[in-house]
């Protein structure tokens, strides 16, 4: 009789799809066969057998359920099942390598041959039986097996049993036929229980259908499905064991296969067979290649006529190929009793792997777990909406661009005329008509960065632009360059609508400084004032350049002498034999007091102040308002430097070095690190003259003057230079100043924009860019703000106010046409690489394996080099902003080849702190959309001084959302928990990513770099948000590295014993990291993927394998050192994707590399799916546009701020004579407005002697003549009161027009009669409107001879008149007082 009758079979396999529907399964392939006649067969020798009765009445005998029955058949070798050897499919399956990796349960093993042909490294079998005897026998047989640390053997009732782990395998070798029929329902929940959600049952079926009594008992598929379904499991392959010896073989008539499973429901993508291995049906596209089915690789019977062939329009898989039916049979596919049956749940993942990778929907993610704490602090997610809800809704006039594009091509400054913004770039300039703001963009038409801006124009390539002025009288645009150049550029500019993109070139230029023009302004007079470096001033007089402007486009060259030789060096004329009354630092910026008629000098520690009209100084005085008399001379600090450079690292002898080696080198890296830390620093007292710099000034309407310095300090002065006022709003230093009406704006270099009115007072503050705020400028209703990055926003005039909140909520309603979403797939590798080098086998087994659906791959090294001696030329390194290492190099280099770096992939960054070293590639294909990477380090060894253990960190920029990837070693050994949990809170904290990018991308859109964002959260008026840390404000954070956690509460052989036999759920309870996330200790509110690898710390060089763990003589303990942790946008366990939660992630793979033996650690990669929402800004511009320009409120309130108070003149009519004063007094009548006046001079001309006025030609700017003065020239009148402006004619003339006092030009036009226009410009408190009064004054020059003295000036001045002259004011109607109400046109009343 054959010995082993209960394994007679059929082969099905099932799985339990947890999280995919049961139509993504497909049909199940069957294969034909009678059941009948095979389950006849096999009753009718069962019957006939004489052991198989004698097995039966030993179990029904006594009590089955103890197993005493099952121990007795044991004990006299009653064992009709058992092969005396493993079972060939099994050994098949095994030499395929088609059974899965992982846990393996062999329930009912007996003699356990099968669990030892199964064992191998990688894979741990359980042996479990109830009986004493089959596993003493068992442990006999496997006592000299190689493979001995990769089984176990276990006497359990497999009913009351419960692992310690979960298992991949459950491996049915004729136990459900031999287990009483009512105890199936247990044995089916007791499979779900041990198995994994990814677990695999195969079984192997005793077909019989009539048998009756047992064991064994009868069965049939109808039986498995009865108990299996209902756990749902389903049926995915049914296969012919054609591998049966020849002692188990049927008759020829029994070999068909049985037929005795319905399909499930076919689903859209129809698979012919799953015993086959599924592939993608593109050749171009090789993603991970999955694990076969267990059972495919079985020889099966040459039958295909039977197969369900469902075909499919859709060819993303291509069907199986199956031998005819008249192929000639082969010796393997000869007669054959077994029907092996297989139960798993791997077949969703293959799915989702194969046929769309990158479709989430067929994604499997991992479980996962979250660490506690994250919902409140610096480790809350940071909010997202669809509209940002702490700042006004803004016009998105240039989207902010990827700074990779912007090279060399950075916008510095803007500048508003009435009809068009002008920018100035590193390449020239542009400008966009108020008109096309709410337009598309121009796609390719321009170059990368441009394509969702508002439409512009550009003009032609030139020297990089530091600064802009508007000259609203003449319609020009000045600028000043880095060449030392000074261009003037027409406003007026042709378009043409057909090619909108075609540079225009600039008029008039000429060369204005040596170095850089830093600054330009029109005084109150007309003239051009430019600053640059070494304090130099010069004045452009108006008249040369009214001269120059007047020539024809031919005479360029002539035109640019002419304005060359006419300037005034104000530095030469206060230098008296080598000693300069002002300082010799650059020029930061000149602002003209048009109420006073003075211009102001900003230098980063001083002032200086002069007269507009006599170019005279009248002070200087330092940044705390004290006078100075100041003589230049080589600084304090650069003598300090000079002192430290001269500082030498001499070595003590070997008699004075005392304490160990290891202090010994600490005290060398320490010192090593503090010299160059002083030189870099210039000493302490650098940094207190840095944090009082002065960066911006600003005019404002009340005549006062206010300074912005880096420490955010702002400082009110009078016009004579008195300080007045300090208000401290921002911790960060100030970048720039605009003002409009009675409100003044404040740009910093966080980010921020504030509001505070003209007595310092707080209104509103809010983050308008992600980078400094480096100019503002008003216009059309707006407050444009220019980023360093060269993203440029509009604010409306009235925000903060209630248009903000229409137009978000109608903003948000319209979310679903401007919002996108977009995949990608990133892989996080992280290996301590103990100061070795990989082969390029390794780098491909750890991460060239599974980058072929990736586009963002990030590679975080430890310990790349180590050594007293490298930690200290690395501190000393860093200290001057130095990084990296020729072994750092060769990784880059290595990992670039294994990626085939050029072609697939492109290296954006990288960043090495003595021996971390983290790296990032994009592939090619995603690259445009990938961008701003930053990089970021943070000591924490030795003091938080030295490198040996800390984080380095990368940040970029992927679809407009920030994603930091941080590489961390932290402190080691078993009892140090809370210092790495102190490493890793002291990383959160300080990593700053502003070192290695942002400066340069700073210094070149002119940030200063004297004083860096300086946090202070309690700084009075500092918004929470403001105050957040680089790592708190990213949409998600990826932590990877050694982080030396260990396991605790476990020996090391207890932690061996474990690992062979993966019972990592177990394992993971002794793990500190878990621990100490559970209770919110570190990484609070972050997940990691539940660990299914061995421990990857610590092991042998070149030893594979799990018995490769250090076995020397301290025998660390196995730990999961090398981890990848992560948070992303989820404030709870599920969040779906949208612009509230931008960046969803999911991880499909976490896993060790266990075959790499080149470290003592092992690689662990990660790979992330991730979902991400973003904005298309073109299209949200539209809508932005649309609702403006349509919704009826928001209308409504914007006419609201077209309101003007009306304003009445005492007249509109002025006539002068020498050194007369007249008195022009301005109401205000409204009762409850106040109003802001400004005076310009709309334009000069001579009256010939038939009182015929010649054209009037404006100067500068609307700047007033020389003999006029207008004072103020500029004011606020509160409601219901009048404000009485000085007009008063006053001779010039240099000392070469004057011979013993008498003007010697009597004879020249200019003793003519002159007549200007006056405008007196009045606009609301905060209104876009404006209305004028124009006022006519006359010179009429009397015929008298005056003799002029030195002292004529001052007394004409104070007496209003002088030489006996009188003040004429002539009335053009009979009221006394005038009042305009056109823009243009006066009205009497």
């Amino acid at each position: 009789m054959p010995p082993s009758l209960f394994s007679l079979g059929l082969g099905i396999r099932y799985n339990l799809p947890l999280r995919v529907p049961s139509a993504s399964l497909g049909t199940i392939p069957l294969m034909n066969m009678n059941n009948r006649r095979r389950g006849s067969s096999s009753d009718r020798r069962l019957e006939s057998n004489p052991r198989v009765h004698q097995l039966q009445q030993l179990v029904n005998e006594t009590n089955a359920s103890d197993g005493c029955g099952w121990e007795e058949s044991w004990k006299q070798g009653v064992t009709p099942w058992d092969l005396g050897r493993a079972t060939p499919v099994v050994l098949h399956l095994h030499k395929t390598g088609s059974l899965p990796m992982g846990r393996v349960l062999v329930p009912g093993c007996g003699t356990g041959y099968d669990v030892v042909a199964m064992a191998c490294p990688g894979r741990h079998v359980v042996g479990l039986d109830i009986s004493e005897e089959a596993i003493k026998k068992a442990k006999q047989m496997s006592s000299s097996s190689p493979n001995g640390d990769y089984f176990t053997f276990l006497t359990a009732d497999f009913f009351t049993w419960h692992p310690t782990d979960l298992f991949d395998l459950i491996f049915d070798y004729t136990f459900f036929c031999a287990i009483e029929p009512h105890l199936r329902s247990a044995w089916a929940l007791q499979i779900q229980k041990f198995l994994k959600p990814d677990g695999e049952l195969i079984t192997l079926m005793f077909p019989m259908d009539d048998h009756a009594g047992g064991p064994p008992y009868k069965v049939s598929i109808a039986d498995y499905e009865e108990v299996l379904h209902p756990m749902g499991f389903k049926a995915i392959s049914i296969v012919d064991n054609n591998l049966a010896i020849e002692a188990r073989k049927d008759d020829d008539d029994d070999r068909e296969a049985l037929a005795g499973l319905s399909s499930v429901p076919a689903p859209q993508r129809k698979i012919h067979s799953y015993s086959q291995q599924l592939r993608a049906n593109s050749a171009q596209k090789h993603y991970q290649q999955v694990r076969k089915h267990s059972l495919d690789d079985i020889p099966k019977p040459i039958e295909s006529n039977n197969y369900y062939n469902n075909d499919s329009s859709d060819d993303e898989f291509f069907q199986a190929q199956h031998p005819s039916s008249n192929n000639p049979p082969s010796a393997s596919a000869s007669a054959d009793d077994y029907i092996i049956t297989s139960y798993s749940q791997r077949l969703d993942q293959t799915l989702s792997l194969e046929a769309a990778p990158d479709d989430p929907r067929h994604c499997h993610p991992l479980p996962e777990f979250i660490g506690a704490g994250g919902g409140s602090g610096i480790f809350k997610v940071p909010m997202r909406a669809t509209v940002h809800p702490g700042r006004p809704p803004c016009l998105e006039l240039r989207p902010h661009p990827l700074r990779e594009t912007q090279v060399g091509k950075f916008l510095r400054n803007i500048a508003c005329t009435d009809s068009q913004l002008w920018a100035g770039q590193e390449c020239g300039i542009r400008f966009w008509r108020f008109q096309d703001f709410y337009k598309p963009g121009l796609g390719s038409k321009v170059r990368r960065g441009d394509e969702d801006a508002a439409p512009f124009q550009e003009s032609a390539n030139i020297s990089p632009t530091m600064c802009l002025l508007v000259d609203a009288g003449n319609r020009l645009v000045w600028s000043g360059h880095k060449d030392g150049k000074i261009r003037a550029w027409k406003m007026d500019q042709p378009l043409d609508d057909s090619n909108n993109i075609s540079p225009f070139k600039e008029g008039l230029s000429w060369q204005a400084h040596r170095g850089p023009v830093i600054s330009l302004i029109m005084s109150s007079y007309g003239d051009l004032w430019s600053g640059g470096e070494g304090g130099s001033i010069k004045i452009w007089p108006w008249e040369s350049i009214e001269k120059s402007l007047s020539l024809r486009p031919e005479e360029k060259h002539m035109a640019a002498l002419l304005v060359e030789r006419s300037f005034i060096d104000l530095r030469s004329q206060v230098t008296v034999n080598g000693n300069c009354n002002i300082s010799s630092s650059d020029v930061k910026c000149l602002v003209s007091d048009h109420v006073r008629a003075k211009v102001w000098c900003a230098q980063p520690l001083s002032f200086s102040l002069w007269d507009a009209r006599t170019k005279e100084l009248l002070k200087v005085f330092n940044i705390d308002g004290q006078i100075e008399n100041r003589v230049d001379m080589p600084s304090a600090q650069d003598q300090q430097v000079e002192d430290e450079m001269k500082v030498k690292f001499v070595s003590t002898s070997k008699k004075e070095k005392s304490g160990g080696f290891l202090q010994r080198s600490r005290n060398a890296i320490m010192g090593a690190a503090d010299a160059v830390r002083r030189v870099a620093t210039r000493g302490a007292g650098a940094f207190v003259e840095d944090n009082k710099r002065t960066e911006a000034l600003v005019l404002t309407p009340d005549g006062m003057i206010w300074s912005g310095c880096t420490n955010g300090l702002l400082v009110q002065w009078d016009a004579n230079g008195t300080r007045l006022l300090d208000v401290n709003h921002h911790p960060c230093a100030v970048q720039c100043f605009c003002s409009f009406g009675t409100r003044i704006y404040v740009g910093y270099v966080s980010g921020m924009v504030q509001v505070i009115d003209l007595e310092g007072k707080l209104m509103a503050g809010w983050v308008a860019h992600n980078g400094p705020v480096i100019k503002l400028a008003v216009g059309n209703g707006y407050i444009f703000s220019l980023a360093s990055h060269g993203g440029l926003r509009g604010w409306s005039i009235s925000s903060p106010g209630p248009i903000d909140s229409l137009l978000r909520s109608h903003l948000a309603e319209k979310e679903s046409i401007y919002s996108r979403q977009d995949n990608i797939r990133m892989v996080v590798g992280t290996w301590n690489v103990g100061q070795g080098r990989a082969s390029q086998e390794s780098l491909m087994s750890w991460l060239g394996s599974v980058v072929s659906d990736v586009g963002i791959l990030v590679v975080g090294l430890q310990e790349v080099e180590m050594g007293a001696g490298f930690l200290a030329m690395s501190a000393a390194k860093e200290t001057v902003g130095l990084e990296g290492s020729s072994i750092g190099h060769w990784w880059l280099d290595t990992i670039g080849k294994a990626l085939d770096e050029g072609t697939t992939f492109e290296r954006m960054g990288s960043r090495q702190l003595a021996g971390l070293l983290i790296s990032l590639w994009v592939r090619k294909n995603l690259r445009m959309h990938v961008g701003d990477i930053d990089a970021a380090a943070v000591p924490c060894g030795f003091g938080r001084a030295i490198g040996n253990k800390g984080g380095v960190g990368l940040r970029i920029r992927v679809f407009d959302r920030i994603i930091c990837f941080v590489n961390c070693h932290l402190a080691a050994h078993l009892e140090a928990v809370n210092r790495r949990n102190a490493d890793f809170d002291h990383i959160y904290r300080n990593m700053v990513f502003t070192r290695s990018s942002n400066l340069l991308n700073n210094a070149a859109a002119g940030v200063s770099t004297a004083v860096q964002t300086l946090r202070a959260p309690n700084a009075a008026g500092v918004n929470a948000e403001e105050t957040k840390l680089d790592l708190a404000e990213a949409d998600m954070i990826v932590f990877c590295g050694d982080f030396n956690y260990r396991l605790f509460g476990i020996s090391y052989d207890e932690a061996r014993d474990f690992v062979s036999q993966r019972c990592f759920d177990w394992l993971r309870e002794k793990d500190q990291l878990r621990a100490e996330m559970k209770s919110g200790r570190v990484f609070q509110g972050m997940r990691e993927a539940l660990i299914r690898f061995p421990p990857t710390y610590k092991f042998e060089r070149h030893r594979p394998g799990l018995a490769g763990y250090d076995s020397g003589e301290k025998k660390r303990i196995p730990a999961w050192c090398d981890r990848v942790i992560y948070r992303d946008n989820r404030s709870g366990a599920v969040s779906e994707c949208s612009l509230e939660c931008p960046i969803v992630s999911s991880i499909l793979l976490y896993e060790a590399c266990m075959d790499v033996t080149e470290s003592d650690h092992k690689p662990v990669r990660c790979k992330f799916h991730c979902t991400i929402a973003h904005v298309d800004r073109s299209v949200r511009r539209l809508a932005f546009g649309e609702i403006i320009e349509s919704n009826e409120k928001i209308r409504s309130l914007l006419e609201e701020l077209r309101y003007v108070p009306e304003t009445v003149v005492s007249t509109n009519n002025i006539v002068l004579r020498n050194q007369d004063t007249a008195i022009l007094r301005i109401t205000n009548t409204s009762n409850k407005n106040m109003a802001i006046f400004k005076i310009i001079c709309e334009g000069q001309s001579t009256v010939k002697d038939d009182e015929e006025v010649t054209d009037y030609h404006a100067r500068g700017s609307f700047g007033l003549p020389r003999w006029l003065e207008v004072t103020p020239g500029a004011g606020i009148i509160k409601a219901d009161q009048s404000v009485e402006v000085s007009v008063h004619h006053e001779e010039f003339h240099t000392l070469e027009d004057l011979v013993d006092g008498i003007p010697q030009n009597w004879w020249c036009e200019d003793t003519r009669d002159k007549e200007v226009i006056l405008r007196v410009i009045v606009q609301g408190s905060c209104s876009s409107e404006i209305k004028s009064h124009h006022i006519n004054v006359r010179h009429c020059f009397s015929a008298k001879t005056v003799r002029i003295d030195s002292k004529s000036n001052s007394m004409g001045r104070k007496g209003g008149g002088g030489g006996g002259a009188t003040a004429t004011v002539r009335q053009l109607s009979s009221s006394s007082d005038a009042t305009d109400h056109d823009l243009t046109t006066s009205r009497n009343q």
